[in-house]
């Protein structure tokens, strides 16, 4: 079930926001918890029923062995039992995610010809598995309490944060559900709900999936592409993800706020950062968050030494890019942002300085030219992109676009939704304009007052956004 559908909408959502409500309003706690949990994996089970044994025994698994943590036991059992358990957690994502592509690179390197296991990638499990894994980690260190099931089970299937994140940590998430105040419906949550949620329909229908098309068309169904061409598609998909993703975690925002609960903030206007640093603050920011505490801190930071600190950057963005996808495309792009993270460190110890406009536009110019292993299905793909912004494939535009001097159909070659090829400039400068200038939905959240701009925002979003339901397309980070 995802979000931008009419099923989701106008039933699911309703029944499990009046349901809840209900059961806290006659005093019936944890009948309330209860549901939300059952209809969280309802929720998650609709794509797939078969992958619902896969999250109860990786639940359960977690549940026991953090309880076990949380008893006095000596340290060496302790110690063997969290091992266990991220070895555990690994196992399992590592089997689904990464059989094929061991298979794969193997069959190549040996010229072999191993059977692929064909596994399907059960939804979310990159998510749950990374917030379990902390959940161990801390309760190895003894910062979490003796939980009980349904309070674990509701802090990992919570449905607005299960599917795509944001990478929850406990500490954060079960206080809120304990809270007497959050269990009655609260008007001015709803409202601030209602609105981010908007915005981030909004994002997803209206804009990263008119922008996917014409990514899909480049990287999936264009043998070549000109130099015009090739900037076109490799910036619509680099706004596709930033409108797809930030859509996601609004639309997560205010599904919790709904609820009264309120999910830490996962993408803060990535594209205006100055440095590869800053923009892994802004992106993904509760990925970075898990990767920091949990590998990087471990690995020893910062504190073992120049040489050691690089090391470590790197291997924590090695991880990342296996995290992302099983591909070596993927590898690529980790190791590219390790790099330029190792650059960028470098950069400032040396003290450096660079001017703000230039700045941005390396960083951005970076960030796009990564995203194009990121999104690629191959290497024979990136490079056909890569081909193109490079101008080796030809500076013209299309024969059929120099002829008629534009403004026709575009969308017959490159489907780009019955627009004209400038119109594509056009719509991919408004997007610059955007994400450069205006506020983004978390600051326009925070502003947010019942008042008759707001209410027209949101309503001309919703209204707009229900209407063009009709192509329902996943979130990007499902697939991840």
């Amino acid at each position: 079930m995802l979000f931008n559908s009419y099923e989701f909408l106008f039933v699911f959502l309703p029944i499990v926001f009046l349901f809840y409500f209900l059961f806290n309003r006659c005093g019936w706690i944890p009948f309330s918890k209860g549901w939300l949990v059952v209809s969280s994996l309802f929720f998650y089970s609709w794509w797939n029923v078969l992958y619902l044994p896969l999250i109860l025994a990786s639940m359960a698994m977690n549940f026991l062995i953090g309880r076990a943590l949380v008893s006095d036991r000596k340290p060496e059992i302790r110690k063997a039992l969290v091992t266990l358990g991220i070895i555990g957690n690994v196992a399992l994502l590592g089997y689904f995610k990464y059989s094929d592509f061991f298979i794969g690179t193997v069959n190549t390197l040996l010229d072999a010809n191993w059977a692929l296991l064909e596994l399907t990638l059960p939804l979310a499990i990159s998510f749950f598995t990374f917030q379990q894994i902390a959940f161990l980690v801390d309760a190895y260190r003894g910062e979490t309490k003796d939980y009980r099931l349904l309070d674990y089970a509701l802090f990992v299937t919570f449905f607005p944060q299960l599917i795509a994140g944001p990478i929850v940590h406990h500490k954060e998430m079960m206080p809120q559900f304990e809270d007497v105040q959050n269990r009655r419906i609260n008007p001015k949550h709803m409202a601030m709900g209602i609105f981010i949620f908007s915005i981030g329909l909004f994002k997803k229908v209206a804009i990263a999936d008119t922008f996917a098309k014409t990514a899909t068309n480049g990287f999936d169904v264009r043998e070549s592409l000109t130099f015009l061409e090739a900037w076109l598609v490799s910036y619509s998909y680099t706004f596709q993800l930033y409108f797809d993703f930030s859509g996601y975690a609004d639309m997560a925002i205010g599904l919790a706020l709904l609820f009264n609960i309120s999910l830490p903030v996962n993408f803060l206007s990535p594209y205006k950062s100055l440095s590869i640093q800053e923009f892994w603050r802004r992106w993904h920011m509760t990925l970075g968050r898990f990767l920091t505490h949990y590998l990087y801190i471990p690995l020893g930071g910062n504190r073992l030494g120049k040489v050691r600190t690089y090391v470590n950057l790197f291997i924590v963005f090695f991880v990342s890019g296996i995290w992302h996808g099983a591909g070596w495309t993927f590898v690529l792009w980790g190791v590219l942002h390790g790099v330029a993270m190792i650059i960028n460190r470098l950069w400032q110890q040396l003290g450096f300085k660079m001017n703000k406009v230039l700045a941005w536009f390396l960083t951005f110019q970076f960030v796009n030219f990564a995203w194009v292993f990121f999104r690629a299905e191959s290497f024979e793909d990136a490079l056909k992109v890569l081909k193109g912004m490079a101008g080796l494939s030809g500076f013209a535009l299309p024969e059929w676009a120099a002829e008629q001097m534009a403004w026709l159909t575009f969308a017959a070659e490159f489907q780009m939704a019955e627009a004209g090829f400038y119109w594509g400039l056009g719509l991919t400068a408004m997007a610059f304009i955007v994400v450069l200038t205006w506020r983004n939905s978390i600051e326009r959240m925070e502003a947010f007052k019942p008042n008759f701009y707001h209410v027209l925002i949101c309503a001309a979003a919703l209204i707009y956004s229900i209407l063009s339901l009709s192509e329902v397309s996943e979130f990007l980070y499902f697939n991840f």
